[in-house]
């Protein structure tokens, strides 16, 4: 039996908010689906050329009482990227928390706007350790 993987669904507050967000990790918009009678609307969002790979964010149009909240989400998501420290000085000039710095030229982490873990890897080899994210302290948590 094959098993292939579709997406990740995460249910968010604010669409465009978080849209923006994953924006600036790179992805883009693949589908967008609104669904009157339901009254929600689905996007999905992949890296460029990576369509197979989807994030799908679930918008209540009439709100979601729960959100945000770690119990109304999983672990994190993951994704490589070509420059751990270009990448997090991006989002950090963009107002984004870097809760977990990458020290190690490897990993960092930081959340959505809707509080959804997201972790960073650098792609290939560790980077040299690197000012101010060698001596910056973890915020928060992921």
């Amino acid at each position: 039996m094959k098993v292939r993987y579709l997406h990740t669904m995460v249910r968010v507050l604010d669409l465009e908010k978080t849209m923006a967000f994953f924006r600036l990790l790179g992805l883009e918009e693949t589908r967008r689906i609104d669904n009157d009678k339901g009254r929600f609307t689905l996007v999905f969002m992949a890296p460029p050329g990576q369509p197979e790979c989807p994030v799908e964010l679930t918008w209540n149009w009439d709100g979601d009482e729960g959100l945000p909240s770690d119990s109304r989400h999983f672990g994190h998501l993951a994704y490589r990227v070509e420059n751990i420290y270009e990448m997090c000085r991006r989002l950090m000039e963009a107002g984004v928390t870097i809760n977990r710095p990458p020290r190690d030229g490897h990993m960092a982490f930081v959340r959505s706007p809707d509080n959804i873990s997201i972790e960073l890897l650098q792609e290939g080899e560790h980077l040299p350790p690197e000012e101010p994210w060698a001596s910056m302290e973890n915020t928060g948590h992921w």
